[in-house]
């Protein structure tokens, strides 16, 4: 008994996580999801499955483990709600006995649903009415950092260029010529308070549009831009229009596509999206952290259930592009990423063969993902953990780690954002 108290003292602790095996997600054999979690958890894979995202948190929906003796499983909550000291005094202050963050991998073959997360009034207030759409009343800001060559969509169009979206012949016929010459009559000087209404009239009205409508526009837009193709070069957004429509045929989110920005991300730089701003992953595979909710408002892009009016309503309607983030070094070794939000922060950790780098003892509780390589992981008890790609660790508050590579490792620490701990 004694040596399993002591176990449950250790201020690091291996995890076992949950995976998502969503329909957008990679082939099994290509999804770097799918050997995270076969390697984290010794699970059989199946070659005939996605796997889209692999959960490291506390949330009900894909739950991590600690495991005692290689038999005995408790899940990450449930512990940290017998164990509460080792969130540090300010996160248990201000969120209780639970992680406020839940960070994933994801693995993204083709477009995940066109999306926004709620703030924190509404999330209370859709999953007061429908808790069984709705499964949390947490808010959902989340940060993605590219591992590998990525594209998202995220946020509107400047007003020039959604100028230039309402002469697509298509759309016009979608949103009605009224809501068009509205649009063009606008100048930059009449300022976000004339504008966002009208956004927000034109764009309800695309995402209301009859699913027979919507089915007979894309189709005769993947028409013309088929025979277009011959005679010129097609913008990037519309070659983007085709492999979405390929994907997910008569869809709306096809022509809403045109309303949002195109964001690539090259490995290294990170997007992150606030309450109420709609985006979609297209491809390639990320890190991804987001306070602890599930909460999603869907309405294109999907087979699963939509709420179109709830998203419309909600939607900030902010144009412009998004800010990339590309980390502030914190070492030679380690970039930081700070998303305006006060639940969540990422390291990413790049350690050639035979280094050693320093994690500061911080205020508030970590997880650690090893993606790449193998190495050592100790804290000031001095005991050595060998960690290798797949690993997953819970790290108490006010620890601090050093960590060893035996070959090239890369590694990825979220926590509470440290801003949240200079203001507390």
């Amino acid at each position: 008994m004694k040596s399993k108290q002591q176990h449950w003292k250790n201020k690091l602790q291996r995890l076992h996580c949950s995976v998502k095996n969503y329909d957008w997600g990679q082939p099994c054999s290509d999804s770097l999801v799918a050997k995270l979690f076969s390697m984290n958890s010794g699970s059989q894979l199946d070659q005939n499955e996605p796997y889209a995202e692999f959960w490291m948190g506390t949330h009900e929906s894909g739950p991590s483990f600690l495991v005692f003796d290689g038999s005995e499983r408790v899940t990450l909550k449930s512990w940290l709600l017998e164990n509460p000291s080792v969130l540090g005094q300010n996160v248990l202050d201000k969120w209780g006995g639970d992680l406020p963050f839940l960070f994933k991998v994801l693995s993204v073959a083709k477009a995940s649903s066109i999306q926004a997360h709620p703030d924190k009034e509404l999330a209370r207030t859709l999953h007061k009415l429908h808790p069984d759409v709705y499964k949390d009343g947490n808010h959902k800001p989340e940060m993605a950092l590219a591992v590998t060559e990525s594209e998202a969509l995220c946020g509107f169009v400047t007003l020039e260029e959604l100028k230039a979206v309402l002469t697509i012949p298509e759309i016009v016929e979608l949103v009605g010529v009224e809501n068009v010459e509205s649009i063009l009559q606008i100048t930059d000087q009449d300022g976000e308070e004339k504008i966002k209404p009208l956004l927000k009239t034109v764009f309800t009205d695309l995402m209301s549009a009859s699913k027979e409508r919507v089915t007979g526009v894309v189709e005769r837009l993947r028409t013309r831009l088929h025979k277009e193709r011959h005679v010129r070069q097609l913008t990037d957004k519309e070659q983007l229009v085709l492999r979405l429509e390929k994907q997910y045929p008569g869809d709306v989110g096809v022509i809403a596509s045109f309303f949002l920005n195109h964001v690539k991300l090259t490995p290294g730089e990170a997007l992150f999206h606030g309450a109420n701003e709609p985006h979609a992953y297209i491809c390639g595979e990320c890190i991804e952290c987001m306070a602890t909710s599930d909460n999603v408002v869907r309405a294109g892009l999907t087979p699963k259930h939509r709420d179109v009016q709830t998203l419309c309503s909600m939607l900030t309607y902010k144009q412009g592009s998004p800010e990339i983030l590309r980390g502030v070094p914190l070492n030679p070794y380690v970039n930081r990423y700070l998303p305006p939000f006060e639940e969540f922060e990422i390291d990413c950790c790049i350690l050639p063969q035979g280094e050693k780098v320093v994690f500061p003892a911080v205020p508030g509780p970590s997880i650690f993902l090893v993606t790449v390589g193998d190495g050592m992981m100790n804290s000031e008890s001095l005991k050595e953990h060998q960690v290798t790609e797949g690993d997953v660790l819970f790290v108490a508050a006010n620890t601090e780690i050093f960590v060893i590579s035996a070959s090239d490792l890369h590694l990825y620490r979220t926590g509470v954002n440290s801003r949240f701990f200079q203001a507390s």
